[in-house]
């Protein structure tokens, strides 16, 4: 069952164009000049229910204007958006009561109150029944191991245990979709992997559909079965994340470390760093960025441990960041020209 569905989904924000000089900026009060910017252009994918998805892209790529859109914040300049087959822009009251969000720069707690006090709000916000809410939140206390915090004032609390009360709360209407905007920034390492199960826990647990949006590499990988890589307002890859990992399969980095110093040359590659030793051209450990479709591995393995005695050999996959990177950048490509053509300016009627 289809739980998002977004259709040729487009946003344009109209922004007034500074005037430069004295003159101009006099005459901009009387005939104030605007142009057109393209948030997301026609956007177009779909969310199975349980998904995990990731929905991804440089800073100001579209994602969480795609996000107010889904969530009828925002309403759509073209297109049309459902979810769970609302209406975002016309249904947002009722579909509000089926949604969730976490947003790791803002708070839905209130501030000088303790987490305790939120949840009956919450409570009282979604009308669920008093004995429903003390059975959901005792629930949700437990599986979060937030029970120390729900008395002590959100000010008073670090940023990952203000997050895990974040995540509770969300969940404590039993949303049937969860929207995450960037739920583990400024975590440290020992947070973030606690956070990450969590929300792998939750979406098991409560069969939630999770939109997740994300820098952190280790989110997506941990978290999510599928991609989508938004850029320049554009949906430029949407796979599952194993097809995205076996793009790393395609280059390998080869380390190699030998007991003495060899010299000899590789023909059609060349080390991307080595440890210098004595005569010119001599090294005691070299690393190699191999393409697999133009170079056969394991024959350049049988080479290098021929080539003296081998103290450490390793072949790793390349990092999923360097995947997504390369994606970016590909799309900085006829996209990217696209978004640099000069915008429409229109003259507001006096």
């Amino acid at each position: 069952m289809r739980v998002i569905e977004a259709s040729n989904l487009s946003k344009t924000f109209r922004t007034r164009v500074k005037a430069e000089g004295l003159g101009a900026s006099l005459s901009s009060l009387v005939r104030p000049r605007y142009r057109d910017v393209e948030a997301v252009k026609s956007v177009s994918f779909e969310v199975e229910e349980g998904e995990v998805l990731a929905f991804l892209g440089p800073n100001g790529a579209g994602k969480s204007t795609t996000i107010k859109m889904l969530t009828g914040i925002l309403t759509p300049s073209g297109g049309q958006a459902e979810v769970l087959g609302l209406d975002p822009a016309k249904d947002r009251a009722e579909l509000s009561r089926y949604i969730g969000s976490v947003f790791g720069q803002r708070s839905q707690l209130w501030f000088h109150l303790p987490p305790a006090d939120s949840f009956r709000l919450i409570g009282a916000i979604y009308d669920i029944d008093e004995d429903d809410r003390l059975w959901r939140q005792a629930e949700l206390v437990e599986r979060f191991g937030i029970g120390d915090y729900m008395d002590v004032p959100v000010r008073k609390l670090s940023l990952g245990e203000r997050i895990r009360c974040e995540i509770a709360a969300s969940l404590l209407p039993a949303p049937r979709v969860l929207f995450l905007d960037e739920p583990t920034i400024g975590l440290d390492v020992i947070a973030k992997r606690e956070i990450r199960s969590l929300l792998v826990e939750a979406a098991e647990e409560d069969e939630v559909t999770v939109f997740l949006t994300s820098h952190d590499i280790g989110d997506i990988e941990k978290i999510c079965k599928r991609a989508i890589i938004i850029h320049h307002g554009e949906v430029v890859v949407d796979e599952s994340m194993k097809d995205l990992r076996h793009r790393a399969l395609q280059r390998k980095y080869v380390g190699v470390k030998y007991a003495e110093p060899v010299h000899f040359d590789l023909p059609g590659l060349k080390p991307v760093k080595v440890k210098a030793e004595g005569i010119e051209g001599s090294f005691s450990a070299a690393s190699y960025v191999v393409d697999t479709r133009r170079q056969h591995l394991p024959d350049l393995i049988r080479i290098l441990a021929q080539k003296g005695e081998v103290l450490d050999l390793t072949v790793e996959d390349e990092p999923l960041e360097n995947i997504i990177a390369s994606v970016y950048e590909a799309g900085t490509g006829a996209q990217a020209s696209a978004a640099a053509r000069p915008l429409e300016v229109a003259e507001a009627s006096a």
